[in-house]
C-alpha cells in the first residue's frame, strides 16, 4: 500500500494534495469533488450578464451626463457671474485706488472679444464676425444697450453691496415682457403687471429712501449691508463700505436703469432672432463695450487708466477678464443642451453665492429690510416664470442673452444655428 498516492474508482491515479481537497466536506455532508462544475456555455454567460451589468451602470452614467452636464454648465456660469461681481465691488472700493467702471468693463469685455472671437474663428461660426448684413444696424443698438446696461450695474457696485445688485438684476424678465408689449405688441398679462408692482416695491425695501424709512435720516452714514435694527457684525477680510442714504438711492436708481437697458438689449435680441449667432451677437456687445469704454476714458479729463500696483489688483482684473469670457462660454453652451424651465431656475442661485460672498469677504448681511425686498423680487420673477411655462408650445419663449446670466426670462432665441 503507498500513502503517496490514491486510486480513484475510475483507476486514476491522484496525488496527495489532490486526497486533501477531496477529504474536504460541506455543511451538507458533500464533499467539493461532488460539486456539479459549470459548463463552458454557463461561465460565458455569467460572464456576460456582467458585462452587460457593466454596460447598464455607464448606460446610465452616461444618461445622467447627457441630461445634466447643460444645466451642470449654467450652475457654473452663475457662480462665474457671482465672483465677476465680487471681483468688480473690490476692484472698485476695496484698495485705496480705486478702479473706475469704465476700466473694468474695458478689462472685461476685451478679453471676452479676443476671446470670443478666437473661439468663433476656429468654430467657424457661421457669418462671423459681422453678422448679417440685415441684422448689423439691430446687434449695435444691442450692443450699445447691453454696454449702457453693464456700466450702470458696474457703477452702482460703489455704493450697493453685491446681494443687493444681483437681486436688482432679477427686474430684467418683466422689464423684457413690457418692453416687448410696447415695441413689439406681444402679449402682457394682468399676472406680470402685478409681479411688476410688486418687484418695483422690493426695490423700495432695498433703497430705502428716506421719505418711506424715516429712520435712515439724510446725510447718515451707514454700512451697505448694516441695518439700524442689528447688532455689528464681524468683519470680514475686506472692511465694509460707508454709503449715505442719498448715494445708495442713486445706485439702486442706476441699478434699474441697468436693467432696463439689458432688458432692452434681450427685447432687441428677439428682434434679431435666430438670424444672427448667438456668439456673434455676445461678441458685438463685447467689441462695442471694448472701444465705448475705451474712448470715454480717454475723452472724459477726470478719467484715466489706473495701473494695478500689487500681484492682487493684477490677479483681480485678469481674473474679471476670464470670468467674463467663461460667463458668456458656459451660459451659451449651457442653454444650447437645456430646458428653458431646469435652466431658468438657476438664475436665483447667484442670490444664495453673493450672500455667502458678502458674509465671507465684506463680514456682513444684508439688512431684513433688503431681504424682504429680495424677497418680493424673487417671489414675483419666479411667479412670471411659471406663467411663462406655462405658455402653449406654439407660443415664441421669452428671449435670453447671455449676458450676466439673466435666465429668468426664459429661453434663447438665438441660440446655435450648428
Amino acid at each position: 500500500m503507498s500513502y503517496g498516492t490514491v486510486t480513484t474508482p475510475n483507476n486514476r491515479t491522484r496525488g496527495a494534495d489532490d486526497v486533501a481537497q477531496t477529504s474536504q466536506v460541506g455543511n451538507d455532508g458533500v464533499g467539493i469533488e461532488d460539486a456539479t462544475p459549470l459548463t463552458s456555455e454557463q461561465a460565458d454567460n455569467l460572464e456576460g450578464s456582467k458585462d452587460g451589468q457593466r454596460r447598464t451602470v455607464w448606460q446610465r452614467l452616461k444618461r445622467f451626463y447627457e441630461r445634466n452636464i447643460g444645466l451642470f454648465f449654467v450652475f457654473l456660469a452663475q457662480v462665474f457671474a457671482s465672483l465677476m461681481t465680487m471681483t468688480t465691488r473690490l476692484l472698485e472700493t476695496g484698495f485705496e485706488k480705486k478702479f473706475h467702471a469704465l476700466q473694468i468693463i474695458f478689462v472685461r469685455m476685451l478679453a471676452t472679444a479676443v476671446l470670443g472671437s478666437l473661439y468663433m474663428w476656429y468654430k467657424k461660426v457661421p457669418d462671423f464676425p459681422l453678422g448679417r448684413r440685415d441684422v448689423r444696424g439691430l446687434l449695435v443698438l444691442r450692443g450699445l444697450s447691453g454696454f449702457t446696461g453693464l456700466f450702470c450695474s458696474y457703477y452702482s457696485l460703489s455704493y450697493l453691496n453685491i446681494s443687493d445688485a444681483t437681486v436688482i438684476s432679477f427686474l430684467v424678465p418683466t422689464m423684457t415682457a413690457f418692453i416687448c408689449f410696447i415695441a413689439l405688441r406681444e402679449p402682457f398679462t394682468v399676472r406680470e403687471a402685478i409681479a411688476g408692482l410688486i418687484a418695483f416695491a422690493g426695490v423700495l425695501f432695498i433703497a430705502r429712501p428716506t421719505f418711506l424709512f424715516p429712520q435712515h435720516e439724510a446725510g447718515q452714514t451707514e454700512p451697505n449691508s448694516t441695518s439700524l435694527f442689528m447688532v455689528e457684525q464681524p468683519k470680514g477680510i475686506v472692511p465694509s463700505v460707508p454709503a449715505t442714504p442719498a448715494q445708495r438711492a442713486i445706485a439702486v436708481l442706476l441699478a434699474v436703469i441697468g436693467s432696463f437697458a439689458a432688458a432692452s438689449a434681450y427685447s432687441t435680441i428677439r428682434v434679431i432672432g435666430k438670424r444672427a449667432h448667438s456668439l456673434v451677437s455676445v461678441n458685438y456687445f463685447a467689441v462695442l463695450a471694448t472701444v465705448v469704454s475705451f474712448i470715454v476714458v480717454l475723452v472724459v479729463p477726470d478719467l484715466h487708466f489706473e495701473i494695478p500696483e500689487n500681484a492682487t489688483q493684477w490677479s483681480l482684473l485678469i481674473a474679471i477678464g476670464i470670468a467674463g469670457f467663461l460667463l458668456q462660454f458656459l451660459l451659451t453652451e449651457g442653454l444650447q443642451r437645456e430646458k428653458a424651465g431646469r435652466a431658468t431656475n438657476l438664475i436665483y442661485t447667484q442670490m444664495v453665492f453673493a450672500l455667502i460672498l458678502e458674509r465671507v469677504v465684506w463680514g456682513t448681511t444684508p439688512p431684513a429690510e433688503s431681504l424682504f425686498g429680495s424677497a418680493l423680487i424673487i417671489g414675483s420673477a419666479l411667479w412670471v416664470s411659471l406663467q411663462k411655462n406655462k405658455t402653449p408650445p406654439t407660443q415664441k419663449p421669452p428671449v435670453v442673452d447671455e449676458e450676466q446670466s439673466l435666465l429668468g426670462a426664459g429661453a434663447p432665441s438665438e441660440g446655435r444655428d450648428d
